[in-house]
């Protein structure tokens, strides 16, 4: 029999396309809309064909043809890159979707620089930031293969949740960061380690397993840092983000994302309206990137690693310590 850790060896793209499958095969109101991303000719049209619809290369297309299809008592979920859906084809999604709260699936592979072999033109490091100021919308970040298959099952209730989401995912395969089955909700964040000291809040692949990381070098120095996997960056887990602001000395935010706009900024609003503290943010500076490279090493350049996660949430301590 595989193991829990085996079966989600693959990359959360291939998790989310296999559990897409296996609960169309059960739902007949779930179609895939596809833009020749690739693979899901075969995996899910070669099976269903009666609920698969490839528009081609035509992002703002599937928007409105998803919108419809939703309109229509559907579940479709619209397949494309998270930078084509995010900028491309932001209209769509804004008018078309979330203005009318259709229970469309935006799934966005290839976000952050998980794209980075193909250059800044697949660099998807600002789609967290539009999608979150649409209505309506619900903002997914997965940490890992098995948070994904967790997410699209629940997304897929329109009981629950009845409006449309954005499910961001990458390309290739990252590690698990639980060793066993666990607890998921969509808007409860994952408390991955306890602290007392300082906060780090992180959300997807990389980020989360450079935030563990950092506990681990923080927890050799003395320092307890409480370890927040935030895979719903809205609505965001506003109690698990207050608590920590007034529990621990601040919060350091990690993202494969600009630093305007994303996780770092939703915390950073809702700590200075309700709970002020400092927030340090990490992640990819402003300016436009035209770096090729996989997606740790662009991270790195950014300056998102666990090293520098460690110390900014030194700084924070200290910081507090001096009454800064």
């Amino acid at each position: 029999m595989t193991g829990w850790r085996e079966r989600y060896t693959g990359a959360t793209r291939d998790v989310y396309r296999a559990t897409l499958l296996d609960l169309a095969k059960s739902d007949p109101r779930i179609f895939c809309v596809d833009t020749d991303m690739g693979g899901l000719e075969d995996s899910f049209e070669s099976e269903l064909p009666g609920q698969y619809v490839n528009v081609g290369i035509a992002e703002a297309n599937l928007m409105g043809v998803s919108a419809g299809l939703a309109a229509d008592g559907l579940v479709p979920f619209a397949n494309t890159i998270a930078s084509f859906a995010a900028t491309r084809a932001c209209e769509q999604v804004k008018v078309d979707i979330a203005g009318n709260a259709l229970p469309v699936r935006i799934v966005g592979t290839h976000g952050g620089f998980s794209a980075g072999h193909y250059g800044p033109t697949h660099h998807s490091l600002e789609d967290v930031a539009i999608m979150r100021t649409l209505p309506n919308l619900t903002v997914v970040v997965p940490a890992d293969a098995a948070e994904t298959e967790y997410a699209v099952r629940a997304i897929a209730d329109t009981s629950a949740f009845p409006g449309p989401v954005y499910l961001r995912l990458g390309r290739k395969a990252t590690a698990l960061v639980h060793d066993g089955p666990y607890a998921f909700r969509i808007g409860k964040a994952d408390v991955l380690r306890e602290g007392d000291d300082v906060t780090i809040v992180a959300t997807g692949p990389l980020p989360v397993a450079e935030a563990v990381a950092a506990a681990g070098l923080l927890a050799d120095r003395g320092i307890s840092a409480r370890v927040l996997n935030m895979h719903t960056v809205k609505p965001l887990d506003t109690d698990a983000v207050l608590a920590a602001a007034r529990e621990t000395a601040g919060l350091v935010t990690v993202e494969d994302h600009v630093l305007a706009g994303g996780l770092g900024g939703a915390v950073s609003e809702l700590t200075a309206e309700h709970a002020p503290c400092r927030v340090h943010r990490i992640g990819v500076p402003d300016g436009f990137h035209d770096e090729v490279g996989v997606e740790a090493e662009l991270l790195a350049r950014a300056g998102v690693t666990a090293r520098q996660i460690a110390e900014a949430a030194q700084e924070v301590i200290r910081r507090r310590d001096q009454g800064l």
